[in-house]
């Protein structure tokens, strides 16, 4: 089973669609408990970083989540959900995060239109499992006002140009993270799902 976790935060039921869609069963979690059944967590977001981080603090995830990854389960956050695994978010004051990856999420520069919104392409740096059968600069779709500036290149998996190259796909072990959302990215997005829903 396929957890997508509720912390009150996005629009959770496109993702569990694209998950059935492809014949994979994925369900909501509302509470924390629910992960120990999960085989993969999924960590979807569409708001302020902050906002997200005192939710997950607050409702009891960050234990459950951080107890799934110790053991080996394979994790994907989304949009804000790659966001809040890094270290640490500049958004409206300066966050903690769940620093599974080490860098920093930053606003776009002044120059640039924010929020960024619609198909951009990802430029793969190295081969991961959740990119298998993903052509180099596939078009995905995105919407965000903030990057995030990793501190690690072995992190990154995948760039996108912005006024500047950002990480889009971050990847280490079985976390993965990507800024786009999957679900809105047709047939590329709906691999990488496929592909992170067959891995074990």
């Amino acid at each position: 089973m396929i957890a997508i976790v509720d912390y009150g935060m996005g629009n959770l039921r496109s993702v569990q669609k694209a998950f059935e869609h492809l014949g994979f069963v994925a369900s909501i979690c509302e509470e924390p408990a629910q992960l120990e059944a999960a085989s993969h967590l999924v960590l979807p977001g569409d708001a302020a970083f902050g906002d997200a981080m005192r939710n997950l603090v607050e409702r009891g995830w960050v234990e459950a989540l951080l107890r799934g990854i110790e053991q080996g389960k394979p994790f994907l956050g989304i949009c804000v959900g790659l966001q809040l695994m890094f270290a640490e978010s500049e958004e409206m004051g300066t966050h903690p995060g769940l620093g599974l990856f080490p860098g920093k999420v930053r606003r776009f520069p002044p120059a640039e239109r924010v929020p960024q919104i619609g198909w951009n392409q990802v430029s793969i740096q190295k081969p991961v499992s959740i990119l298998a059968g993903v052509t180099d600069l596939s078009f995905f779709y995105f919407v965000h006002s903030y990057y995030v500036d990793s501190e690690s290149p072995a992190d990154v998996a995948g760039t996108t140009e912005y006024g500047l190259e950002y990480t889009s796909v971050a990847a280490r072990d079985h976390l993965f993270g990507v800024q786009f959302h999957p679900e809105k990215s047709q047939q590329p997005g709906l691999k990488l799902l496929e592909n992170f829903a067959r891995l074990n």
